[in-house]
């Protein structure tokens, strides 16, 4: 039993050695919250090994006494001994600390970093929406610059001319190569505000989807084609679009830059990941007034 006790204390120092070699820099006089963990991975280490220690040798020496069981499996009998004053103590003091921790306890009931930052963003997004509820245009083209080089410009460049044609340049409305591309492939990335879409090959011709696409990405100038009509059933005829129908094709209106933001967008060159819940709705219209602010 000695030999025990000895090789036990052993183990102790072995793994509160082991545990301060690993952690123990987090351990020092201006923080005690990290010194009350150090102490309670001592007791823990302590009371485990000693208790292991203890039903080890129990094993090893003790002797089994009392009255037998009734029930036996397959011969093998159990002895009518009470439950360890311990084990039971410790099961009922359990039992308490779940009921304890589920109804006082648990850290939603207390003070947190996340809960704190949570609470003074949404503070801070009331101020911010307060404060700037009724600006102007100017102001709106300011704000959506800045927003622009912080969530835009990774992509699309300071600016706004795509970075090395892997996003789309903004100082233009649409390309001709963008147009062809949706015509032939159709467009489904925009469904929250436009749910129906567009199906592809709407022009089957060559000729017409070259026509139409020289037309809508010159900025709707010179004479129409005729096979424009086509788009005009959902585009409008001046390509301004129609609401929950189809995309204005003809400027970043307020509407097809939040269903970007929203859905993200697909193109001929990648795919734009959706931004939904970055910007707030002031945001988001400060964003439309600086790109279309580029095209002036």
């Amino acid at each position: 039993m000695k030999s025990m006790i000895i090789g036990g204390i052993i183990l102790i120092i072995a793994l509160l050695a082991g545990t301060y070699f690993v952690a123990g820099d987090a351990f020092n006089g201006d923080d005690y919250i990290n010194s009350l963990t150090m102490l309670g991975a001592a007791a823990i280490i302590t009371i485990t090994v000693f208790t292991a220690l203890k039903y080890v040798n129990q094993m090893k020496n003790d002797t089994a006494s009392g009255d037998l069981a009734e029930e036996k499996w397959d011969g093998i009998g159990e002895y009518r001994n009470p439950l360890p004053t311990g084990w039971a103590i410790a099961f009922i003091g359990t039992i308490i600390w779940m009921f304890w921790y589920m109804a006082i306890g648990y850290p939603i009931n207390s003070f947190s970093q996340i809960g704190q930052w949570n609470e003074e963003t949404l503070d801070y997004n009331a101020k911010f929406e307060k404060k700037w509820e009724n600006p102007s245009e100017e102001t709106l083209k300011a704000m959506g610059q800045s927003t622009f080089l912080v969530q835009c410009a990774p992509c699309h460049g300071v600016d706004a001319e795509g970075i090395d044609g892997k996003a789309q340049n903004l100082t233009k409305r649409i390309s001709k190569e963008q147009v062809v591309h949706v015509i032939k492939n159709g467009s489904n990335s925009l469904a929250t505000a436009y749910p129906a879409g567009m199906p592809p090959m709407m022009l089957t011709e060559d000729a017409d989807i070259e026509a139409v696409a020289a037309y809508v990405a010159g900025g709707f100038k010179g004479e129409q084609p005729a096979m424009y009509a086509v788009c005009a059933g959902c585009h409008g005829v001046d390509g301004n679009g129609i609401e929950y129908v189809a995309p204005n094709i003809r400027a970043y209106d307020d509407a097809l830059v939040t269903a970007v933001l929203k859905d993200g967008k697909k193109s001929n060159i990648g795919i734009m990941p959706s931004f939904d819940g970055r910007l707030n709705e002031t945001q988001q219209k400060a964003l439309g007034a600086y790109l279309r602010s580029l095209g002036e």
